[in-house]
């Protein structure tokens, strides 16, 4: 058992200290917001998380886990200290890590020798070098060690990673961090700071890549006759690419996707090199937006304003409640500037806060569809599949569906005698 503390309580930060604790280490896990680890000390958890809330009341009764506010509470008796801050981005596409520098400024003159500094925030390549020569202690060691996780499944990915990226100056110090991890059985990267700090990068912009090139491919299967599904599959069969991420959707988002594409692309930058790539998978995910904007436009057979228009789904992928960059919200935005009266539903979504104020929430599926012109599904809630959209023909004003989400059965649509548009398929 080794004595941690997890600096930042936010999505990343409660994870790694309920995950840490489930395994069995000492956790203290501190934040600034009081109000919140009031609710943590109690075993409530603001956000929503498969298993999360479990990991936590387990934590708490086994007390291995406790919450306080500040960090210099959390660190002065820590073998390791994890830094789970947020990096939003900069005006200049560069992510902003004072947050960190903040923290390791404040925390450095109090915790113990052989202490590890551990951070899982995404930060620019040469972030951790930066600290550890600013620290000037040479009994302390910095180590990279990137988070993977993916919301709606963030303690299995946790629990049960690809891989664990150790990036550090010295030997000693990433097999510490490596035996921390003892008790999960995946293989360890054992890699150097910078590079360590670039593979966080890297996948987020492999995957986001990926995600494109597939939307883009939908696109192509329409005009040609094609059908995605049989495309992506024979694909996805090909050891070499994989099956996951070929999945065609409304656009890419969320919190890390996107301010992580624009940090790598300022990075590339930076060094001299126009990662003119990266900058045109930015831009064909903007189109995407206005690709399902045109489809709706294309199945009213007119303009879209004054039409009531219906958005299934408001977060950026199911199973989390997380609205940040949601693809559904860019496309929503663009419905409202073409003068739609919008209303959604999402099962996740109870408050009209952080929604554009365009939009009314509906607090069911039927509600949203009654006098509805026109439906988007723009999130995969498992609800939308099961729906009886049978019975959502009479509550319409006219049956039409814009699926960006390929959640339906397109034959059974059109038989219910939908007009019915989705990405890719025959």
């Amino acid at each position: 058992m080794s004595t941690v503390a997890v600096i930042g309580a936010g999505y990343v930060g409660l994870t790694t200290a309920a995950c840490l604790a489930h395994i069995g280490h000492n956790v203290t896990c501190a934040d600034i917001d009081e109000a919140k680890i009031s609710q943590l000390n109690n075993g409530e958890i603001p956000i929503h998380e498969a298993r999360l809330s479990e990991l936590v009341q387990e934590g708490i009764s086994k007390q291995l886990l406790k919450f306080v506010v500040g960090a210099q509470h959390a660190v002065t008796t820590s073998d390791f200290v994890f830094l789970c801050l947020p990096t939003p981005q900069g005006e200049d596409g560069r992510a902003d890590i004072g947050a960190v520098l903040e923290v390791v400024e404040e925390i450095s003159p109090i915790i113990p020798p052989r202490t590890i500094i551990i951070n899982k925030s995404t930060v620019p390549i040469g972030t951790n070098a930066s600290i550890q020569a600013t620290i000037q202690r040479n009994d302390i060691s910095v180590v990279s060690n990137p988070e993977f996780l993916r919301e709606g499944v963030a303690v299995t990915d946790f629990l049960q990673p690809d891989r664990i990226v150790i990036g550090a100056m010295n030997k000693e110090a990433g097999e510490r961090v490596a035996a921390l991890y003892a008790e999960i059985n995946a293989p360890i990267v054992e890699v150097d700071l910078a590079s360590a700090e670039t593979i966080k990068y890297a996948t987020n912009s492999f995957l986001a890549t990926k995600v494109s090139f597939v939307n883009g491919l939908a696109a192509v299967c329409e005009a040609v006759g094609a059908d995605i599904e049989s495309v992506t599959r024979g694909l996805g069969s090909d050891q070499r690419i994989g099956s996951r991420f070929l999945q065609p959707g409304p656009g890419w988002g969320g919190s890390c996707f996107p301010k992580d594409m624009q940090a790598l692309v300022r990075i590339a930058t930076d060094a001299g090199y126009e990662f003119d790539l990266l900058r045109a998978v930015i831009e064909a995910n903007e189109q995407q937006f206005d690709r399902i904007v045109n489809k709706a436009e294309a199945l009213l057979g007119q303009d879209l304003a004054g039409n009531n228009l219906t958005l299934l789904g408001l977060t950026f992928k199911a199973h989390t409640d997380d609205l940040r960059n949601s693809p559904a919200i860019e496309v929503a935005k663009r419905l409202a500037a073409k003068g739609t009266t919008l209303t959604a539903y999402d099962p996740m979504v109870k408050s009209e806060s952080g929604i554009p104020q365009e939009i009314r929430l509906a607090t069911s599926m039927e509600q949203a569809l009654t006098g509805s012109d026109l439906a988007l599904i723009l999130t995969e809630w498992p609800e939308f599949a099961r729906a009886n959209w049978a019975g959502f023909i009479n509550t319409m004003n006219e049956p039409r569906v814009v699926d960006a989400r390929n959640a339906l059965d397109r034959k059974k649509m059109v038989e219910l005698g939908y007009l019915y548009d989705d990405l890719g398929r025959t």
